[in-house]
């Protein structure tokens, strides 16, 4: 049975379903994809012992690597005796990639010319719960610490009337939740004739698919927010009161050294904003320790961030070079630094989790089940369900404790 192994974010996902679909059209049951990430070295690292553990116990499978890792370096992927081809990240999601009788070893286009983006009409998610929808591909921005443009290419946007089509589908599939994703979808509409903002698409989703529960957003870059978003955010019951930001710091001078385009004090009053605007909001927020030249001065600054923006799932990463980038070739903090301030910074995190989960005890939730015995609130917050609810189903539940990591039910 064909199989895809995804590492790295909720794209990769997303476009693991459209390279299933293919396969299952192609009717291969004999190829082994890797969609790998080029986010941190760690990532690589796991997907290449993916890729061994793979031939080990697949000796006859045909081994596939593609994803971001292979678009920026394919011929060093090609090199592994263990795969049999590497595809870049546009010719994955083409069908006929799939279908070649006589593959080329390396099938790795320039990214950079890739100038659109299709909706991608899935079958479904293998959990049949909560469903990615790409709306957005590649970064025109130029982050000094980050990799991903030479993976992902330029900014390019799905039209809304595709994107439309593809959520209508889903529901009508049975799926209570989508979420849309991207590489930068802050930055969605900008090359669509007329310019439309990411608010004005959320607003005509939820317009035009009136049957879909709970819709949800990704990585929110604070610079690109617009007023169209802040109207929808506060109008619009059915967009999760559950943002995650793409904050990466919270000095001021590891923003400037990183190119990000907002300072610490634009993070607070955009949290600040949105929580006049949506009173029970709860933020996530990417984070990296590290960072070249970071002294504990400016960690210090980041660990005080998550207090005033009042930030609670936190997603930290010690920095990690990445070969060929600005920030590569600045001053380096040692890595058992960075591995210390990340797990600093992760029991902030923790800590802000439990004081979230104790506040919610006593409420009443919207719970999505995704398995048996578990699911999530409009916070994201996982939830205790009770047995014989079945997964994708929408239930109002009383939270009446909480563990520290999950709230729990009366009834669970």
């Amino acid at each position: 049975m064909a199989d895809v192994l995804t590492f790295g974010c909720r794209l990769n996902a997303y476009e693991t379903e459209v390279i299933r679909g293919h396969l299952d059209a192609a009717r291969d049951t004999d190829t082994i994809v890797v969609n790998t990430c080029a986010v941190t070295a760690e990532a690589e690292r796991q997907a290449r012992q993916a890729i061994r553990r793979a031939r080990r116990e697949n000796p006859e499978a045909r081994i596939v690597a593609t994803g971001c890792a292979v678009q920026i370096d394919p011929e060093a992927w090609a090199a592994i005796p263990e795969l049999d081809r590497v595809v870049g990240n546009a010719e994955k999601l083409e069908a006929s990639t799939w279908t070649e009788a006589e593959p080329a070893r390396i099938s790795v286009n320039d990214i950079a010319d890739v100038t659109e983006t299709a909706s991608h009409m899935l079958a479904g998610f293998e959990e049949r719960v909560r469903a990615f929808v790409q709306i957005q591909n590649g970064c025109d921005h130029r982050c000094t610490f980050c990799i991903i443009p030479y993976g992902r290419g330029p900014s390019r946007s799905v039209p809304a009337g595709q994107v439309v089509r593809e959520i209508q589908g889903l529901v009508d599939a049975g799926y209570r939740e989508v979420v849309l994703t991207g590489v930068d979808i802050t930055s969605w509409g900008d090359d669509l004739p007329g310019h439309p903002t990411l608010g004005d698409l959320v607003r005509r989703i939820l317009k035009l698919v009136p049957d879909l529960p709970r819709l949800r957003i990704t990585s929110l870059d604070i610079a690109e927010a617009d007023e169209s978003l802040y109207r929808v955010m506060s109008e619009e019951e059915r967009l999760m009161p559950h943002l995650h930001l793409s904050l990466q710091a919270g000095d001021p001078m590891v923003l400037k050294r990183m190119k990000r385009r907002h300072t610490p004090e634009q993070a607070v009053a955009f949290c600040d904003l949105i929580r006049r605007l949506r009173p029970d909001t709860v933020f996530g927020a990417d984070l990296i320790t590290g960072f070249p030249t970071e002294t504990d001065a400016m960690f210090d600054n980041t660990l005080q961030h998550v207090a005033d923006c009042g930030l609670t799932w936190l997603h930290v990463f010690p920095y990690s070079e990445r070969p060929g980038t600005p920030a590569a070739r600045m001053p380096a903090v040692d890595k058992a630094l960075r591995k210390e301030r990340a797990a600093r910074l992760r029991a902030a995190g923790d800590a802000a989790v439990v004081d979230f989960l104790a506040a919610r005890v006593g409420s009443r939730a919207t719970v999505l089940v995704e398995a048996k015995g578990r699911g999530r609130s409009e916070h994201f917050a996982p939830v205790t369900t009770p047995a014989a609810l079945s997964p994708g189903s929408l239930t109002d539940l009383t939270i009446t404790a909480s563990d520290g990591t999950t709230l729990l039910t009366e009834a669970a």
